[in-house]
């Protein structure tokens, strides 16, 4: 399901106000960092990450690797935070315009 960039604008519009609900740090993506987001995502449908300075890793690179393995879909990438949209399976919150 690939998003279209009115439902990608949508998104980053309702994002622009959250704060960063994790920091990924110099252990990058650990199996317990993955598990916390995919949690949160199911929670809250649309969450934002702040990558540390620490964190020698792609910024990009993570996002797609975080993607991946949650089942979401990058909405954002800037500087080192990264927007992440999955809708839940139950009561889904967000409705994307079409």
């Amino acid at each position: 399901m690939a998003m279209t960039s009115k439902q990608r604008a949508y998104l980053k519009g309702l994002a622009s106000n959250l704060t960063p609900v994790f920091q990924i740090g110099k252990a990058s993506l650990t199996p317990e960092v993955v598990i916390a987001v995919d949690e949160a995502l199911e929670k809250r449908e649309l969450i934002k990450l702040s990558v540390l300075k620490n964190c020698f890793e792609d910024t990009n690179g993570l996002a797609d690797t975080l993607a991946e393995r949650t089942h979401s879909q990058v909405v954002q990438v800037i500087g080192k935070k990264i927007i992440l949209y999955r809708p839940a399976k139950k009561n889904s919150k967000i409705q994307l315009p079409q």
